[in-house]
């Protein structure tokens, strides 16, 4: 009996159906990973092993620095991620006397956390110079740097997480007797740029660094072993092992695969070659595992499906930022702007408090929130709130203030309760301030939702923040060209709502 038309498609439903069950059934391992180019392919690699391991793997990209990554990984919003002997022990574990693999294996099991063992490279800091300079000045230790007579004359620039942090600047400062120079911060991507337009002559860079070749960086011996150990390793969370066996032992088979010029030649090709992370950390399994990963088409065709469905994800994700933030914010604003026009003893204190939270650093935000709201959108949402309510808390006060005495005057003439004269005389008088603030919290909004990426929040800072990282104007332009454009459109959105809102007088005389 020949099957008919509408069986084989009930046969192709349901194996569609049981294949799409199957997956779902797979443990979800969440991978995390820092916003620089090696950590991006480290995470790569994890999620080839994590899916070869009977896993379901997400990589969540880019997460900013080692705060963001290890308060994610306590949260339990993501599974694992690499990290390195030396900010463990300088950062993560600041404060406690930990020495050796052991004692952090333990230190790091009391939080919940397991380590491997070494991954098999040793990626430490340094600080680097272009070689023409360093060879004409006759530097090739820091001692050297210390004591040469041309150092006042030095321009440094350093990342912002070597600046802050204890083995970073400003201990290498006191154990090398280097003068207290004012170390300016720049992002460690734009870093070798300045080296190289002569901005600034020295920064801090990752011995495995592709870019130190590129740019013919001379790497300064660390004559005092200051810096400790950078031994990379795989930090996991002890329940992990509960939930996906398989995956943990498909993820330990990474522990003494990467060597240093291995994991140059994999930097290098990210971001140099401009090659797409997932494909070098399968290239790199495929000869060292002999791994077959399949992965998505690389034609131009799909490339462009691909570039176009990444445009309409980050459009949806950055207008949902905006957009729950702005309506918050809207809600918790208007009634306090109200409150402090009703009562301007207390109003002194809501214009206060707003005007503080506003100077709050983002970053600071994001991370203290991560703890509590997670990875992913909350943190960015609930950052984007803060920084939305003074321009509509005091434009609400300021719309109510500037009321002439003689309207005021005038609805209490007609008897009007207090309420009632709010309600139908100046909130419509103070409608044109009012919009004025929320229009331009809109449009700060869109701007600032930007640094959602850092967070896993999307949006359009994504691809501005890949692009700093690899040094790609193009993918730059992807974020920055559509998040100005949302700007304008929103703007101009703002302006046609006017219409229906601000009553009709009030439009005339504002024009």
């Amino acid at each position: 009996m020949r099957p008919t038309r509408t069986s084989l498609c009930l046969i192709i439903v349901v194996l569609m159906a049981s294949t799409s069950q199957a997956e779902t059934e797979k443990p979800l391992v969440r991978v995390g990973s820092k916003a620089f180019t090696e950590s991006v392919v480290l995470g790569e690699v994890l999620e080839h092993l994590i899916a070869d391991g009977g896993g379901r793997p997400e990589h969540r990209a880019e997460l900013g620095g080692t705060q963001v990554c290890w308060k994610a990984l306590l949260s339990g919003d993501i599974d694992c991620y690499v990290e390195y002997t030396g900010t463990i022990q300088q950062e993560i574990l600041s404060g406690e006397s930990v020495r050796g693999d052991e004692s952090l294996r333990e230190a790091l099991a009391r939080r919940g956390v397991t380590m491997s063992r070494h991954l098999g490279f040793n990626n430490t800091y340094a600080l680097g110079m272009p070689e023409e300079l360093a060879a004409k000045l006759n530097i090739r230790t820091i001692s050297d740097l210390a004591a040469s007579p041309e150092l006042p004359r030095l321009k440094m620039r350093f990342s912002d997480e070597f600046i802050e942090r204890d083995d970073g600047w400003n201990g290498l400062r006191r154990e090398y007797g280097l003068p207290e120079i004012a170390a300016r911060g720049i992002d460690h991507s734009l870093a070798y740029r300045g080296l190289q337009s002569g901005s600034h002559q020295i920064t801090d860079v990752f011995t495995t660094d592709a870019e130190i070749r590129l740019y013919n960086i001379r790497v300064l011996e660390d004559n005092r072993s200051y810096f400790p150990l950078y031994q990379a390793v795989l930090l996991s969370r002890a329940d992990l092992q509960d939930r996906a066996p398989q995956v943990v032992q498909s993820l330990h088979r990474i522990e003494g695969l990467i060597d240093n010029a291995a994991m140059i030649d994999m930097n290098a090709r990210a971001k140099l070659d401009r090659i797409d992370e997932s494909r070098v950390a399968a290239d790199f399994l495929k000869d060292k595992l002999n791994l077959s990963i399949t992965l998505p088409g690389e034609g131009r065709s799909a490339r462009l499906m691909q570039a176009t469905h990444r445009l309409l994800d980050n459009l949806l994700q950055h207008l949902m930022l905006v957009s729950v933030s702005l309506i918050a914010a809207i809600v918790v604003a208007v009634p306090l702007g109200i409150i402090s026009y009703c009562h301007p003893r207390l109003g002194r204190v809501v214009l206060n408090s707003v005007g503080i939270v506003q100077t709050l650093p983002a970053m600071a935000v994001l991370v203290f929130t991560i703890p509590i709201l997670g990875l992913g959108a909350w943190p960015a949402i609930f950052a984007l709130f803060l920084y939305s309510l003074l321009p509509i808390v005091r434009n609400t006060y300021t719309g109510l203030s500037d009321i002439p005495q003689h309207l005021r005057d005038s609805a209490m003439v007609l008897g009007l309760s207090p309420m009632a004269r709010l309600r139908l005389v100046e909130l419509p008088l103070a409608s044109t301030s009012i919009m004025g603030g929320i229009k331009t919290a809109a449009v700060i909004n869109v701007g600032t939702a930007t640094i959602g990426a850092l967070v896993g929040a999307g949006g359009f800072g994504q691809p501005i923040l890949t692009g700093i990282r690899l040094d790609d104007f193009s993918l730059i332009l992807q974020g920055a060209v559509p998040a100005a454009a949302l700007a304008i459109v929103v703007q101009a959105a703002f302006g046609y709502a006017e219409r229906w809102i601000i009553p009709a007088g009030l439009r005339i005389q504002s024009t």
